[in-house]
């Protein structure tokens, strides 16, 4: 989309994206579900202000991406942050939630689908993330997959990520995103990481080791056209990963409750998430931090290596 057709339509982006955009200056994509849903109050806000200060540092300009009163925003001021993390009208929107909250004046904060659809359409390419949606492990039963994995199929955005969630169906989800033709490249790691762990136990096709090999791959998808989604698996420091042991049995006691608690559907990932957050003490929220200001590190320079005025 043109900086002229943006202006006119539904998406509103603050000045300072806005004029980073037009010189051709690092821009770093942020979801506002993990502040608005993912973390309790009043950390959020200042998770929210340290990830968009982490971007600052990596030389590039944070566009915290949500829904308010109808208006697309890519781009918050701090009254906007704030209202994210303190509203508890916020709802939790994917892409396809977009049209009716704009026609209806909705609020809400941007899930993965959500944000990569409205980065993308404002032209923004590196967007930073926690962990992806995926494929869930009843899938024969439910077909329950996330929405993530089929926007990213036809839009053309760079996702840094600690991998999927690992309460999901890693390997399934990996072939889903091979059957989707969406890439996935192992950042300095030839395992595709575990979200609260640094290891999924599951090979990557491609290993690259540095942010400008990524912004390589990102100007040939420009050369061949290529429209689905570059995904940067950046596995969390060994040193700030969940205790596997740990986080093995307490996934394992969650998917045992949830079986006999009747839990189906949406409802079992707020479930298993929250059993683990409880169990572990907190630790698997602090893994969760710890992987997220990571991956928000690599995109800005990820960024900066792809940002046309850098070349």
């Amino acid at each position: 989309m043109t900086q002229n057709a943006l202006r006119d339509s539904p998406i509103r982006c603050s000045d300072e994206v806005r004029a980073a955009l037009e010189r051709g200056t690092p821009v770093v994509a942020l979801e506002s579900t993990i502040l608005a849903h993912g973390l309790p109050r009043p950390r959020n806000l200042a998770v929210g202000l340290e990830l968009e200060q982490l971007v600052r540092r990596g030389g590039a300009v944070p566009a915290t991406v949500a829904v308010l009163d109808g208006v697309a925003r890519i781009g918050l001021d701090r009254a906007e942050l704030e209202r994210v993390c303190t509203d508890p009208g916020l709802r939790k929107f994917g892409h396809r939630d977009l049209a009716p909250a704009l026609a209806t004046g909705a609020g809400g904060a941007t899930t993965v689908s959500g944000t990569a659809f409205l980065a993308a359409r404002a032209g923004i390419r590196v967007f930073a993330t926690g962990g992806l949606g995926g494929v869930h492990r009843d899938w024969t039963s439910t077909q329950d997959e996330s929405a993530d994995l089929a926007l990213l199929a036809r839009t053309r955005i760079t996702v840094v990520c600690a991998g999927v969630k690992s309460i999901l169906d890693v390997p399934a989800t990996l072939q889903r995103l091979e059957t989707l033709g969406v890439g996935v490249l192992g950042y300095r790691t030839d395992l595709f990481p575990g979200f609260y762990l640094t290891s999924s136990g599951h090979p990557v096709d491609w290993t690259l080791t540095e942010p400008g090999q990524v912004a390589e791959a990102m100007r040939a998808q420009d050369r061949l056209g290529v429209d689905s989604a570059l995904v940067v698996a950046n596995p969390v420091p060994a040193d700030e990963q969940l205790d596997p042991a740990l986080h093995d049995r307490v996934l394992a006691e969650a998917l045992a409750e949830a079986g006999r608690a009747g839990v189906t559907g949406q409802a079992v990932t707020p479930f298993l998430l929250a059993r683990l957050t409880e169990q572990t003490a907190g630790a698997s929220l602090e893994a969760n931090l710890a992987a997220v200001r990571g991956n928000v590190r690599l995109a800005a320079e990820i960024a900066a290596a792809w940002a046309p005025a850098s070349r």
